[in-house]
């Protein structure tokens, strides 16, 4: 309790300023999976309490299986049910590009994974216009936020296996997957949908909408200011402006939820761009940016070239480059063109551009992650904070340097064999070396999950989620009167957290704050973090009800000081949203 308490109290960033709303060029933005401390106050730890519940719940889910599931059941084990177009279209392929002794780049075709088990679903009887819908709809029937990521990213990916592309393509190569499918991406935004936010939203230019070209080697912005009515808007991309659409998310419910189930997958803030190019038009020139890049080609076609980091220094990059010019770039190690439902992978570094050629437009979404996501950016918080702990903790750090240091250290000295050189250096190493000792590593990982709290978009709920959190509660004015009030959590209900990764405990000067992502806005830090105070009697029960998701946990069975203490942190969390009962109150 007291290391929570006080290890966070440390300063909060080895950086001092804010982070800005990534921006890049060609994709809009960007913690690591913390394991959270054990707290010892009670002598039966939260993690024997979640291994408890869950050799419960196997052995419910043991007895269950003797009775057949229903037909339809989003629970129940089948093959995964194709669109129901399937039978036009030829299967999708995946092409991984690669420099081969500097010839051209070639391509490697992988396999079509078998199939992952999933819901059947008759297509007779639940018509889909696309397959991203089918998949939107079967997210709403898998009740953990863990799998629902996990089962988007792989429709995102297919036919590609997630854990092929993490092993071996994540941050290192460009990847191509064709899928002769146009439909793949229906209903995720469209030319219609930029058409009605136009003029129906406050589309500001320079903060939502950019308008930019790329004409003979020069790039032009030429934004006008204030709103953008569609009038201006359409008149800039007559005259051959490409408009990019910030944050779509705050317009697009789809795009929100698309992002903010994605979220959960990268552990990192996932953004996004929306790009309308004219026909026979360049809008931006070529560059390289900091974040993980998946290209969704929505409409029309575009010519892509994909270029690798040109020295070790821009590989996994950590800032967006300048503008480069056409002679600063090699051969490309890929060249396609895009066509509706292909998806396209880059990693940070990558640079790239894209055309629209032979008459035809192209819309397209960049979904970007992982920015300032690093080993390096995590040590950048840690080690001053280590040297600082190190210096009050060990009087190794506080003896003086040699008098004489300067007559063998030093730039004008670094081909010397003086033997006092060498010593210097080694106590150099052992002293870096014990650093790992006093680096306060879970208080930096709180931080940054904190700050991966505020950056979040809100949760986008399922039915079952509202149906059973306090969005769910019969309460209405009726008859001039507000009726069906007097819903109360009892210690026999059963609760766990609304979503896994909404909420994060973390101890700041001496005190416990449950930060969460529900009230956040799907405007990048629009909105102050949000959190709530918890006491130290109500740790150990927090602690839990965070480890122990997706599993349910009497709230008889939280581990507080008394009655009053069970009921007080479950009524809180249950009322600002982040709890869900088992069964609907009444």
């Amino acid at each position: 309790m007291e290391e929570l308490q006080n290890g966070a109290a440390l300063p909060r960033r080895g950086r001092g300023r804010r982070r800005r709303q990534p921006q890049p060029r060609d994709g809009s933005v960007l913690a690591l999976p913390s394991r959270p401390r054990r707290i010892r106050r009670h002598r039966k730890t939260a993690a024997a309490r979640v291994a408890a519940l869950r050799a419960r719940a196997l052995l419910r889910k043991a007895s269950a299986s003797k009775v057949e599931p229903a037909a339809g059941s989003l629970e129940a084990p089948a093959e995964r049910r194709e669109p129901s177009r399937s039978a036009e279209r030829r299967p999708a392929s995946v092409s991984v590009r690669r420099r081969v002794e500097g010839r051209p780049a070639v391509s490697r075709l992988l396999g079509t994974p078998a199939p992952v088990p999933g819901p059947r679903v008759d297509d007779a009887e639940r018509p889909w216009d696309s397959p991203l819908q089918q998949v939107l709809a079967e997210l709403n029937g898998i009740p953990s936020s863990r799998r629902r990521a996990a089962r988007l990213f792989e429709w995102l990916l297919a036919p590609l296996p997630p854990d092929h592309f993490y092993r071996r393509l994540w941050e290192r190569e460009a990847v191509l997957v064709r899928r002769q499918d146009p439909s793949y991406y229906g209903g995720l935004f469209s030319t219609a949908d930029l058409d009605s936010m136009l003029r129906h939203e406050d589309v500001q230019f320079g903060q939502h909408l950019d308008a930019a070209r790329y004409i003979d080697g020069r790039r032009e912005t030429l934004n006008p200011p204030g709103r953008a009515l569609p009038a201006a808007a359409w008149s800039l991309y007559q005259a051959g402006c490409s408009l990019r659409l910030l944050c779509p998310q705050a317009f697009s419910p789809t795009v929100w939820q698309f992002l903010a189930v994605l979220q959960e997958q990268f552990g990192s803030m996932a953004g996004s761009n929306v790009y309308l190019t004219p026909p026979n038009s360049q809008g931006f020139a070529p560059h390289y940016d900091d974040i993980e890049a998946f290209v969704l080609q929505l409409e029309g076609r575009k010519l892509w070239r994909v270029y690798r980091p040109r020295d070790p220094s821009e590989e996994l990059a950590l800032t967006s480059s300048p503008n480069f010019s056409q002679e600063d770039l090699g051969e490309p190690v890929l060249q396609t063109v895009l066509e509706p439902g292909d998806l396209l992978y880059f990693p940070r570094g990558f640079i790239h551009q894209a055309e629209c050629q032979d008459g035809v437009h192209s819309l397209h979404l960049t979904l970007s992650t992982f920015q300032r996501n690093t080993w390096g950016d995590f040590l950048e918080a840690v080690l001053p904070l280590a040297v600082q702990a190190a210096i009050e903790e060990n009087v190794e750090f506080r003896r003086g340097l040699p008098r004489d240091f300067m007559d063998y250290m030093g730039a004008q000295h670094s081909d010397s064999k003086d033997p006092r050189r060498t010593a210097f250096m080694e106590k150099v190493r052992v002293l870096v070396a014990r650093l790992g000792h006093f680096a306060p590593v879970d208080a930096v990982a709180d931080q940054r999950a904190k700050d991966f709290i505020h950056d979040s978009l809100p949760p986008v709920l399922t039915d079952r989620e509202r149906a059973l959190s306090v969005h769910g509660l019969p309460i209405r004015w009726e008859a001039g009167e507000p009726v069906n009030v007097g819903a109360q959590l009892s210690t026999e209900t059963e609760v766990h957290m609304l979503q896994d990764g909404i909420a994060r405990l973390v101890g700041e000067g001496g005190r416990l704050f449950l930060y969460y992502t529900v009230e956040n806005s799907r405007v990048y830090h629009l909105e102050e973090p949000k959190c709530l105070e918890i006491y130290p009697q109500q740790a150990d029960a927090m602690e839990l009800l965070l480890r122990s998701y997706p599993e349910f946990v009497r709230v008889g069975d939280l581990p507080c000081d008394s009655v009053e203490g069970q009921l007080s942190l479950a009524t809180m969390l249950y009322d600002k949203g982040l709890l869900l009962t088992k069964t609907p109150l009444v």
